[in-house]
């Protein structure tokens, strides 16, 4: 509903002058030291009520400026940034035709903080009356994040052998056709010596060796392109290198520190490349035990912090893992070798195996060893390709949540809601949401293009949140 408070004013002025033109008794007098401080009132409630909606817009128009200005903090001088928070200032407010003004700002790139005050007037109606014409209004709002703050980002590479699986479906198909591998997965093998057509004729001293011959990419080939877009990232985000530091981690039996937490990206990148560091391809762990590599690398991380000094750091973990728990004796230990499906003469399902039940996503609830802790999990899920015709994959993730010690085992508890008959291998993206601080902060990726391009957007997602400080 709209009042037209001039027509309301004429009224009121009106009814005014015929009660004090009223002679009949006490009723005028009365009347007329009543009625004004009552329309006085009426009129301050009114008019207030429309300032506390102005201000509350105002604060919602700074705010905003804020926001979009923290982003640019590191690109800028204070005086540049200043100007450009008056920018998103001004198109907010003149959206709502407001009639008030950015009277300060306070840029603190030491402290890499922005503050800012906003203050003007809001014309009154009835108010008018006693010749008060505007009411002030202001507003203060300061604002924080991780683009600004002291932070250490914790990069973790699952190592388990099924991160040598090729890394497309097009490369997998390549060395399944190979007489000399016949297997998409590397074999799960590094160590021993690649023999042509399985004669005594070596071709390559190691099945790494011999893939990489053949111009195919393994999974954590690109894994390790996803962590130089990450440090690129850095680089560009911290060009003095003095307020992101950056660790580099491998995933296996346990949590092995490759590079503690350093300013220096030029440092990061060279391990990448050095086979003796463990992050290649060249190597592999024999298994992915969660539950004992991230309780490992709570005790590295340790407790994050507000981000406002550099011995105060935000602390932000980056997984890269296809998300099996696993172990490779799991799955060809205590089998019984009674094929009971072939497929093109291959066996493609054997009878029985006692540990392949062990064979699961991981827990969600192991990530609480670090987020408890306050630091921020972002999980990059690097899927895991099916393939029909392994017997091994078939034997585990292929089958179904309900056959696995998920929960006898694990500890893990199904989401409600579904089915105990979802596969191993459809649950673990479910899995890897949980174990992450937000959804936004997990991502999925198939292909070699979405890896790489992957981990960077996780790390600019969380680069580009914000919290309002005042």
């Amino acid at each position: 509903m709209h009042l037209d408070f001039g027509f309301l004013r004429q009224l009121i002025a009106s009814r005014m002058a015929t009660m004090l033109s009223d002679r009949g008794g006490n009723v005028a007098l009365t009347v007329a030291i009543c009625i004004i401080p009552m329309i006085l009132a009426v009129g301050a409630g009114l008019d207030y009520t429309r300032a506390y909606n102005v201000q509350s817009r105002m604060q919602s128009d700074l705010d905003a400026a804020l926001v979009a200005a923290i982003k640019e903090i590191d690109e800028y001088d204070e005086d540049e940034i200043a100007d450009k928070i008056k920018d998103w200032f001004d198109a907010q407010s003149e959206k709502q035709s407001a009639t008030y003004d950015l009277t300060e700002i306070k840029v603190d790139k030491t402290g890499h903080t922005i503050r800012a005050s906003a203050s003007g007037t809001v014309p009154t109606t009835l108010m008018t009356l006693a010749d008060i014409k505007t009411v002030p209004v202001g507003v203060v709002s300061a604002i924080e994040g991780p683009a600004t703050s002291y932070l250490e980002v914790y990069i973790v590479i699952d190592k388990s052998p099924s991160m040598l699986l090729a890394a497309t479906s097009e490369d997998q198909a390549m060395l399944r056709a190979d007489k000399n591998i016949n297997c998409e997965f590397a074999c799960h093998s590094t160590a021993d010596p690649v023999k042509k057509n399985k004669t005594a004729a070596v071709i390559a001293s190691t099945y790494y060796d011999y893939i990489e011959s053949l111009g195919v990419r393994l999974r954590t080939d690109v894994a390790l392109d996803a962590v130089e877009e990450v440090l690129d990232m850095v680089d560009a985000a911290d060009e003095d290198h003095a307020r992101i530091k950056v660790g580099l981690y491998s995933l296996g039996e346990t949590t092995t520190e490759v590079l503690a937490p350093t300013y220096s990206t030029s440092t990061a990148r060279k391990k990448l490349s050095d086979d003796d560091a463990g992050l290649t391809s060249a190597t592999s762990t024999t298994s992915t035990d969660f539950k004992t590599a991230l309780k490992a690398l709570q005790n590295k991380v340790g407790t994050a912090y507000d981000g406002s000094s550099a011995d105060k750091p935000l602390k932000l973990v980056l997984l890269l893992t296809d998300g099996v728990q696993s172990d490779r004796d799991w799955v060809i230990k205590n089998v019984t070798w009674t094929c009971t499906e072939y497929k093109n003469g291959t066996c493609i399902r054997y009878k029985y195996g006692k540990n392949w039940g062990k064979v699961t996503p991981l827990n969600p609830d192991w990530c609480d060893y670090l987020k408890g802790d306050e630091a921020t999990m972002a999980v990059l899920y690097t899927e895991y390709l099916a393939i029909p015709l392994d017997w091994g994959y078939n034997a585990t993730l292929d089958d179904t949540m309900a056959n696995s010690k998920w929960t006898s085992t694990w500890g893990g508890t199904l989401h409600s809601g579904v089915s105990s008959s979802t596969s191993r291998l459809d649950y673990i993206p479910i899995a890897l949401q949980d174990c992450a601080s937000s959804s936004d902060l997990f991502i999925s990726a198939a292909s070699e293009d979405e890896i790489t391009a992957g981990l960077s957007t996780l790390f600019n997602q969380y680069l580009t949140s914000v919290r309002l400080t005042q």
